[in-house]
């Protein structure tokens, strides 16, 4: 859209339903790259992505054409689809319901690039539950524990 001119920089996480460790390092990068594809696919600017077994963390520059809600829904399906497909799982892979967005200044890109990059070190000293409350009570974010990724029951 002409004389639209935008900033948006919002880092996404997810878990995989049930916070179930099912991302192998045998296929993270192909998922990782598949991923990407569906951000600009979809007009959007990929800065950062990672992911851990249970979890994943994907850091973009957002065009204002879409709703995050409509994006995130787009990315878990068809990622969901393209691991069950690959057969990747010997289960049912799916995506947790619900999701984080958080959004950062031009000034933070670079911590948030690190942060997302340095995963793997991250998660030796804290859990992706602990990791997550952590962003919601940073952002000031209001929750109830019962509704925060739910484990199998």
């Amino acid at each position: 859209m002409p004389n639209t001119y935008t900033q948006l920089h919002i880092q996404f996480v997810f878990a995989v339903k049930f916070r179930a460790s099912l991302i192998k390092p045998e296929w993270k990068e192909r998922l990782l790259k598949y991923i990407t594809g569906i951000f600009q696919a979809n007009n959007h600017k990929m800065i950062q992505i990672n992911c851990m077994p249970d979890h994943i963390h994907i850091f973009i520059g957002m065009r204002p054409h879409q709703s995050i809600s409509s994006l995130i829904q787009n990315v878990k399906t068809e990622s969901s689809k393209w691991i069950n497909d690959q057969g990747f799982c010997k289960i049912k892979f799916a995506w947790q319901e619900g999701y984080g967005a958080f959004s950062y200044s031009k000034s933070d890109v670079e911590n948030v690039i690190k942060y997302i990059q340095n995963q793997e070190q991250h998660h030796k000293k804290e859990t992706f539950l602990q990791e997550y409350i952590s962003f919601l009570k940073t952002f000031k974010i209001e929750y109830e524990e019962k509704y925060i990724f739910k484990e199998a029951e």
